[in-house]
């Protein structure tokens, strides 16, 4: 079990995600009860996605990814295309949500580390598999493609490939 997956009782993402999702009602509840989310249900559900994106996701829940994921802050602000100091702003002010450009990247890279942590099982692996040139990705380390949609994809499809035994 990864990190990012929801154990016995409630993760900090799970509170998050919660929160951010309180006005969804796809799944049927009790009266008067919130919906609970956890971060598997986020990154399984699609629409979910979207509704997180447009509602734009609150610094706490990045906060619990990045302290969960394998990135420094200068990384950050580099794949979100963001200055240091525009990050630090966010932090000042962590009831602000990220605007929807920013919002799909952090899910996207939320994506990434669950898939490398489900793979490698442990961070420092993945954080060395991240910065190690990659056949299969044109010899480039996989970190060096989390600033663009395309480049995420490539690297979940690795990370499956990885999964399942299939090595280039």
């Amino acid at each position: 079990m990864s990190c990012l997956e929801p154990k016995k009782g409630e993760t900090g993402f799970d509170r998050e995600i919660t929160v951010l999702l309180k006005d969804y009602d796809n799944k049927p509840r009790a009266k008067g009860r919130l919906q609970k989310f956890s971060i598997a249900d986020i990154l399984a559900d699609k629409t979910l996605i979207i509704k997180a994106i447009q509602k734009g996701i609150p610094y706490s829940f990045f906060k619990t990814l990045r302290e969960t994921a394998p990135f420094s802050e200068t990384e950050w602000a580099s794949f979100l295309n963001l200055s240091a100091k525009s990050l630090q702003r966010y932090k000042q002010s962590p009831r602000y949500h990220f605007r929807p450009i920013h919002s799909e990247k952090i899910i996207q890279i939320a994506e990434v580390t669950k898939a490398g942590l489900d793979v490698f099982g442990d961070i420092g692996k993945f954080r060395l598999w991240l910065d190690t040139p990659n056949f299969a990705l044109g010899n480039r380390k996989p970190v060096e493609l989390l600033k663009d949609s395309y480049g995420k994809e490539l690297m979940l499809g690795e990370l499956t490939r990885i999964n399942h035994g299939i090595l280039a």
